[in-house]
């Protein structure tokens, strides 16, 4: 699962700017006065006595949206704000100005909470502070609706609350306004994982619906990941979500012939390697997967994955020649030849992740089949002590 990556910046705040008292009603005067004290619930009242008695008061309606954002009532601030703009365009200026003003207000105030929530130990506190997050940044997305960082940490306090459907459209709009890396990383995952969940239940009910449902998210998944992949072809994670999400909707010719398309169009591109590789193995085309891999590897030899699939290619080879072997009651010196070729790359890989109990297991495995039982013997041992 990918983790959401949390940089959320503060914007610095600048006050609203008002018009002096020109030639106005004793209301709007009033008004006027008591916002520059602060004083907003008698400048509602007296605005709200403006509006009465002059409907088309298009300062009115401006000046009202102003004391409804100071006191965080956002929907009226919406609706004040676009009854003068019904009434004329005056003060679209202003207007716009006081947007930007109370977005940056709810913005910051989202980054807030969403920090009390994540610094918080008591589930229920973290809830109410993730909730009100939430909130303000939605209304901080009806400020200024052209915002992709408001669409992002939306989505990423979504994430964090688990409520996946809700950043879904979240996400759409931070790609849309921004095509931002992370919107088609998170929305491919969100969609590969509820077609995975959908697909468990299918096993489970053998439900029509379970079955449409998968393929509608692995797919949905697929297109995200396949635009993703043409804007960020050098990105690891997308690449590995496109193959498994290929994999999963159970186009593997698909998935085998669209990556074969990247290696022949950048051949130097390791992740197009690596994944091609990844595909090839799973159906058991080892001779062009080790190539594959064997390439990610001389391209960056550093690169761990590639050097783990590859002797991971080399056991399941010498594997298959074994059982075919063994099938026809014969010998076949070409599987034990695969186990040898497997071991320098499974020793680098431990070397680089000694505390991977897995990969010790399997070093066991093949150190056995050569003859090595003192080699085994200590891998083993090293296995069981870090599981």
């Amino acid at each position: 699962m990918l983790k959401p990556k949390y940089f959320i910046a503060l914007f610095i705040l600048g006050g609203l700017v008002f018009s002096g008292f020109q030639c106005s009603s004793t209301e709007m005067t009033s008004a006027k006065l008591y916002i520059q004290q602060k004083n907003y619930d008698k400048a509602l009242e007296a605005l709200k006595k403006e509006v009465e008695k002059n409907p088309k008061s298009d300062e009115g309606w401006y000046y009202m949206g102003v004391v409804y954002g100071e006191k965080e009532q956002y929907d009226n601030l919406i609706e004040s704000f676009d009854k003068s703009l019904s009434v004329s365009k005056k003060f679209e200026t202003n207007i716009n100005d006081s947007k930007r003003y109370f977005w940056a207000n709810l913005f910051n105030k989202g980054v807030g909470l969403f920090q009390r929530g994540t610094s918080t130990e008591n589930a229920d506190s973290a809830k109410i502070f993730y909730d009100k997050s939430i909130q303000a940044f939605e209304f901080a997305v009806r400020m200024q609706p052209d915002s992709a960082s408001t669409y992002k940490n939306l989505a990423f306090v979504y994430m964090n609350t688990q409520q996946y459907d809700k950043a879904i459209p979240a996400l759409e709009k931070l790609i849309e306004k921004d095509k931002a890396i992370d919107g088609y990383r998170f929305l491919g995952e969100i969609h590969y994982n509820k077609g995975t969940l959908a697909k468990s239940r299918y096993a489970e009910t053998k439900a029509v619906d379970d079955s449409l449902q998968y393929l509608k998210n692995f797919n949905q998944a697929i297109s995200v990941l396949e635009e993703a992949r043409r804007l960020y072809p050098n990105d690891s994670d997308i690449l590995l979500l496109l193959s498994n999400s290929y994999i999963a909707a159970n186009k593997i010719d698909v998935a085998i012939d669209a990556f074969k398309a990247g290696v022949l169009q950048d051949p130097g591109n390791k992740y197009y390697r690596y994944n091609y590789g990844v595909l090839l193995l799973g159906s058991g085309s080892f001779a062009e997967a080790s190539e594959q891999f064997s390439k990610a590897v001389e391209i960056d030899p550093s690169y761990q994955n590639a050097i783990y699939n590859l002797a991971v290619t080399y056991v399941r080879w010498g594997t298959a020649i074994n059982k075919e072997a063994e099938e026809k009651a014969e010998t076949n010196p070409e599987g034990k030849k695969k186990y040898e070729m497997a071991l320098p790359y499974l020793e680098k890989v431990v070397e680089m992740d000694p505390q991977n109990a897995a990969i010790w297991e399997l070093l066991g495995r093949v150190y056995t089949v050569l003859g090595m039982q003192d080699d085994a013997s200590e891998a083993f041992k090293k296995a069981d002590s870090l599981r």
